[in-house]
């Protein structure tokens, strides 16, 4: 980024490699902060018109106001209120409430700061942080010292606020070779380290996904447009996969909370290979695409999430990366589910892994958190092997394995257990906490964890919509991969469906889009699991039902239990 600043919409990027204040004059004579008023200035002419009229009594364009606000600020740093001969200081109730109004205009802005480094490894790697920290002590410092010398008195209750930035981004250029036709990409800055400042709660423009995710007639690449360093790349491992995410500054919110979702690959996993995928997240091109393309002389999956104020909800940052992920396993010969994996290790040394599959609301998370609330006398702790998205493989011996994709979960607030959204809390990203279909991303498990092979002792389908309780198991195997590949769910509004739905192996993220490819994948894995007495079943989640079935997944998570305990 060439300029020191950045506002758009609600977001605000500060760069300090181009300024950096040291002291409260600083701040307030700083660009940075002159833009902020003007912007300020204008959400008091919308929310706040008394205040605005205050602030213009006497002047007649923006500038003057400006300046005179900049002119009391500086003077309120050094003397007293007594001692400030000024229109303002004359009400100083009024004045008080224009402070407070601004630190709180300030602070509900997505706030970011990015400082780049050229490969150094001493001070800029060593002290991103600590500017950071010492931006925010700035202005922290001077909210304080002109809110209590207007008030005129200390304050009784003091609350560490985080009044500079919510995260702090320490970009590096990489050397990777760029394949023939990605040339463009080269000169764009890697993601080196994010510092977040948790709990992080951030407000998207949009709160579902809408967009079905199509096949694109030819390369997205040839539709970047780069514009003057206006993008960052966050280098992302996806389950075994490296897919470079490229975000438009403008997206810098589902940058910074992908760091939550992904692991974050080094400068050392980068070198020598080339990228399974690459995702161009928020591409100004006037379309209203999402979109891929499989680049087969590159064996490169590239997606593409055209520029629009839809795509401002990190669901569709997370559903194209995982997209492009089932899409590159498919080829590979692994079969993706749209599901959960937990391993439960009960306390006399015996563990179970239970895997799931469904659609978006069918219940997967809800019955996991059910179970062990139920089983907690028995369960000694649980991994998560994953939330969302996971693959199934044969080994090299022939066994069944699964394997996940996600570090962390991103999750519905209303799909949790009351308490569960609290127990990470500060490790935790909220998006629009306040709003129908909030979603927070908390952590799941580490990376060695999501990427080992784990044994399946149970493959459910999540059943939210028919009106029966437990579960049941199949004992035919066509009935048995008939259901799941039908991927019938009771769509609960979080995606563009509504009501009883089908999708295909309920994954539109991959399966979907290669039915025919994914269709063999389904039967050499079902063969496997029956060939393997690895008990398949359906379980009645109750969801999709009035009153969630009067809490039917209890009774779900109790069958859960008694197999857990007893088997099949």
């Amino acid at each position: 980024m060439k300029e020191a600043y950045y506002y758009h919409n609600n977001t605000v990027i500060i760069n300090y490699s181009k300024v950096y204040v040291r002291s409260m004059h600083e701040l307030v004579e700083s660009d940075c902060f002159n833009s902020f008023l003007h912007h300020y200035l204008e959400y008091l002419a919308q929310q706040h018109y008394d205040l605005h009229e205050f602030l213009f009594k006497g002047h007649d364009c923006e500038e003057s106001v400006r300046q005179e606000i900049k002119k009391v600020l500086n003077l309120l740093i050094v003397l007293e209120m007594k001692d400030i001969d000024h229109p303002y200081t004359k009400a100083p109730h009024i004045l008080l409430e224009v402070i407070e109004e601004g630190y709180h205009y300030w602070r509900s802005l997505q706030r970011y700061s990015v400082l780049y480094t050229h490969n150094e490894v001493g001070y800029q790697l060593q002290s991103f942080i600590q500017a950071d920290s010492e931006f925010n002590a700035t202005a922290l410092k001077f909210y304080r010292t002109v809110q209590q010398k207007v008030q005129g008195s200390r304050n009784k209750v003091y609350r560490q606020l985080q009044a500079g930035t919510n995260a702090a981004l320490l970009l590096q250029y990489y050397q990777w070779k760029a394949p023939h036709g990605y040339e463009v990409l080269e000169g764009i800055p890697f993601i080196h380290e994010i510092m977040l400042r948790t709990p992080l709660i951030l407000h998207p423009h949009s709160n579902k996904r809408t967009n079905v995710f199509k096949d694109d007639d030819h390369n997205p690449i040839t539709d970047f447009i780069k514009g003057d360093e206006e993008w960052v790349c966050f280098p992302a491992k996806v389950g075994s996969l490296l897919i470079y995410c490229y975000f438009h500054r403008d997206y810098l919110t589902s940058a910074v909370a992908t760091a939550n979702l992904f692991e974050l690959a080094s400068m050392q996993d980068t070198i020598n290979r080339k990228p399974d995928a690459i995702m161009l997240f928020g591409n100004p091109d006037g379309r209203d695409d999402t979109v891929f393309y499989h680049d087969e002389e590159n064996d490169i999956w590239v997606g593409k999430d055209s520029a629009t104020e839809k795509i401002d909800y990190f669901g569709y940052t997370k559903k194209t990366i995982l997209t492009l992920h089932n899409l590159a396993m498919i080829n590979r010969g692994w079969l993706p589910i749209h599901g959960a994996m937990v391993n439960i290790y009960l306390k006399d040394g015996t563990k179970k892994g239970l895997m799931f599959m469904g659609d978006s609301g069918a219940g997967k998370s809800e019955t996991i958190e059910a179970l062990s609330a139920l089983a907690s006398d028995i369960i000694d702790h649980q991994e998560t092997v994953f939330d969302d998205m996971g693959t199934i493989h044969l080994d090299k011996d022939g066994n069944l394995r699964a394997q996940g994709t996600e570090i962390g979960a991103f999750v519905r607030l209303d799909d949790l257990d009351k308490g569960t959204a609290y127990k990470d809390m500060d490790r935790s990203i909220f998006f629009n906490p306040e709003k129908p279909n909030a979603r927070v991303v908390l952590p799941a498990a580490p990376y060695d964890v999501v990427t080992s092979d784990h044994k399946i002792d149970c493959f459910l389908y999540a059943n939210n919509y028919t009106d029966k309780r437990g579960l049941h198991w199949f004992e035919d195997r066509d009935g048995a991969e008939s259901v799941f590949v039908q991927g019938k769910r009771f769509a609960l509004g979080t995606t563009q469906e509504k009501g009883l739905s089908t999708t295909f192996f309920a994954n539109p993220f991959g399966p979907m889009q290669r039915q025919e490819q994914c269709g063999k994948l389904i039967n050499k894995m079902f063969d496997a699991l029956f060939e393997q007495n690895i008990p398949v079943g359906e379980i009645y989640t109750c969801l999709g039902l009035p009153n969630k079935g009067d809490h039917g997944i209890d009774q779900a998570a109790q069958a859960l239990l008694d197999f857990v305990k007893n088997g099949k």
